[in-house]
């Protein structure tokens, strides 16, 4: 199985399975001397973890990292910082309940990844789904709060902003009450009103997709480059390798397509500070792949999950049809942990972007040109 690493100067490579003994990654690529401790990546772990509240999966991972390579403690100032050689980060699973997945252990599961990896491999790890399992996604988590320290100035954050058909009142939207709900919703209304929602569909046995929003401050202008390696297709492929995701949009996304040429063209002023100032982001942050120094915004679409127990007809491996309901303990809105995740994937891609620009390119041209400029 290849293709288990992502971007080009900063590479992360993610590696175990959902009941392995372990999950982790290698990040290679980072500067050296940046302060980096385990208690900063386990911040962000911590927002991922499972088993936080009665809406999120009850598998109980502390996904306590341990750095075991790439840091190394300043003579000058004391401080652990990276030394630019591979970061490995390690991550124990401690509560795997294989035997919960023996029914299903020749059975494929409609809408999971069984038969898939099935007829590519001749052989699945049915114990949660092995590599498919959203599980290796804390390892990507992980990733992430290194990939922070590479940009200055980068601030990344993400909200959930619909579960289902209900979504949020944007007039509502507050940053500060993200972290103060289980649902990591900007609006606190709707966040309320999600509790009862949730748990209808949790006592029902089933589940519910959601939508993440995930913005980017502080990114300088032009990170990407034209044509095959535009910002924006990074973000849509990084976004869209998360597990269970089934759309991705840039700015006004699919939106755009109603609007006019007067309504989506972004117009530009002269600020105080010599910096252009954008009338509107209907763009994202992104032309012609290359970022502009606005926000950047993205929104992903996240499927229901399809471990549920309403029974479903199915096959088994040995072709025969057959009838499968699933146990064991699993997210009926797996969108909500994808927060967390979505920051991740898009602070990778940026740290990547903005170390391939330092190396081309190295420092940036002086903006605004003279007149006397061709």
């Amino acid at each position: 199985m290849s293709f288990n690493t992502f971007g080009h100067m900063f590479r992360v490579t993610t590696f175990g399975e959902s009941h392995g003994p372990a999950i982790g990654c290698v990040v290679d690529g980072c500067p050296p001397a940046l302060p980096l401790t385990e208690a900063e990546i386990q911040h962000h772990l911590d927002r991922r973890r499972p088993g936080q509240s009665r809406f999120t999966t009850q598998r109980r991972e502390p996904d306590a990292v341990r750095i075991v390579s790439g840091i190394f403690q300043d003579p000058a100032s004391g401080a652990q910082v990276t030394t630019g050689t591979p970061i490995a980060l390690l991550i124990d699973n401690v509560d795997q309940r294989s035997k919960d997945y023996a029914d299903i252990a020749s059975k494929y599961r409609p809408g999971h990844a069984d038969y898939a990896y099935d007829v590519k491999y001749g052989l699945r790890d049915y114990r949660g789904g092995g590599r498919s399992s959203a599980r290796e996604t804390a390892a990507r988590v992980a990733a992430g709060a290194v990939a922070r320290k590479v940009v200055p100035g980068l601030s990344v954050r993400a909200a959930l902003v619909q579960m289902g058909t209900e979504t949020i009142d944007r007039t509502r939207w507050d940053w500060d009450e993200v972290d103060n709900n289980p649902f990591f919703c900007p609006d606190a209304e709707k966040a309320k009103f999600f509790e009862g929602y949730l748990d209808a569909i949790r006592k029902s046995g089933s589940s519910v997709g959601a939508v993440i929003e995930v913005v980017a401050d502080g990114v300088p202008p032009g990170l990407g480059a034209p044509i095959y390696g535009k910002l924006d297709a990074d973000i849509a492929a990084a976004l869209m390798s998360i597990n269970a995701v089934k759309g991705v949009e840039i700015g006004a996304g699919f939106a755009a397509a109603t609007l006019t040429g007067e309504a989506n063209s972004d117009e530009m002023r002269m600020g105080n500070d010599g910096r252009p100032i954008f009338l509107s982001n209907q763009a994202g942050g992104i032309l012609g792949g290359i970022s502009t120094g606005q926000q950047i915004v993205a929104r992903f679409a996240v499927k229901p999950t399809s471990s549920i127990l309403a029974p479903r007809a199915s096959i088994d491996r040995h072709g025969r049809e057959t009838e499968i309901s699933t146990k064991g303990r699993h997210d009926p809105c797996v969108g909500i942990r994808a927060v967390p995740i979505g920051e991740a994937m898009l602070a990778c891609v940026i740290a990547d972007h903005y170390l391939r620009q330092r190396g081309q390119v190295g420092a940036p041209p002086s903006w605004p040109f003279p007149p006397s400029a061709p």
